[in-house]
């Protein structure tokens, strides 16, 4: 595959994550999923798990989880550790947990459209905090075990959102600017995919790809701190309160399905620091408010995904 050459897959949109790994075996090989207790993340755990891997599923609330280790109870290795990544005690805790190889890391929890302006305990605005400083520091803090597992992988699951919101260096915190609820999820997706690329220019040489993926329109309850208006808006509710989903949208196992592609698909062997969309590497785009598929250019700028990577690594280690 030439360095210019988009990857494409034979599945689609519509496409399972269980699909995706239709005669893969994983046996044998470790996962962790954050926010694998509900929404995208669930249909993620079971397609891993099903095809053999030992999966831990690291929520804020283990008890989210148990239906789910239930489930796979005596046919696979699934389990649930406490991880909140807006504390980064939290983060370290889990870290200090774990033992042994990391196989694959997927970075799928995450927050959106918070209305107000909130802070972590270390002083973050919460959806940088959440998306990205956490998914950073839990990575930093499992470099040694990625690097310990044979051709490792980091699974970053970011946004379409992240075309309208380059990451703003000099007010990353909306300490000055006025809030904004989506730009400042859509930065902090530019962020995570910055760190897909950020992982690729650092640890290639330890055998650790990285790649980011916009999951799609699925109903989550990420969508909790979202208004009906907002809702309304989005054409995502009727007038009378109803959800209302559109053509475009996806059911959560195949808005899990670009993950797993990611995750466990032979097809992704040695691919790092792209951004795929519906199964299939994205044509990078200008980006901007107007930008409607694709990866913005800014998201996946080396330049950028360096200078995140020192802000961020000054945060962690100056906390």
């Amino acid at each position: 595959m030439t360095a210019n050459r988009r990857l494409t897959t034979p599945f689609t949109a519509r496409t399972t994550a269980a699909e995706i790994l239709d005669g893969v075996d994983l046996t044998g090989r470790r996962m962790i999923v954050t926010g694998g207790a509900s929404g995208i993340g669930v249909e993620t755990v079971r397609a891993l798990a099903g095809a053999g891997a030992d999966v831990t599923i690291a929520t804020r609330d283990p008890r989210r989880a148990e239906a789910l280790v239930e489930e796979f109870a005596g046919r696979g290795a699934v389990s649930s550790a406490a991880l909140d990544l807006a504390d980064l005690e939290s983060v370290d805790a889990f870290v200090e947990g774990w033992r042994g190889p990391l196989d694959v890391l997927v970075a799928n929890a995450g927050i959106m459209a918070i209305p107000t302006r909130q802070l972590t305990a270390q002083g973050w605005e919460m959806q940088l905090a959440t998306n990205f400083l956490g998914h950073f520091a839990l990575a930093l803090g499992l470099h040694g075990s990625l690097r310990a597992a044979p051709a490792a992988r980091v699974v970053v699951v970011s946004s379409g959102a992240h075309r309208a919101a380059p990451f703003d260096f000099d007010d990353p915190q909306f300490e000055r600017r006025a809030y904004d609820p989506w730009s400042a999820y859509g930065q902090s997706k530019t962020a995570e995919t910055l760190l897909a690329v950020g992982i690729t220019r650092r640890w290639a040489v330890d055998g650790i790809t990285a790649n980011a993926l916009n999951p799609g329109y699925i109903f989550t309850n990420l969508q909790r701190h979202m208004d009906d208006d907002t809702m309304r808006a989005m054409g995502a509710m009727d007038e009378a309160g109803n959800l209302v989903e559109a053509d475009y949208y996806k059911n959560p196992a195949q808005g899990a399905s670009t993950t797993v592609l990611l995750a466990g698909s032979p097809l992704l062997a040695g691919v790092a620091g792209r951004y795929f969309d519906d199964n299939q590497e994205a044509e990078v785009v200008p980006g901007g408010p107007d930008a409607t598929g694709g990866v913005a250019a800014h998201a996946l700028d080396p330049a950028a995904a360096d200078r995140l990577w020192a802000y961020a690594e000054k945060a962690v280690v100056t906390r």
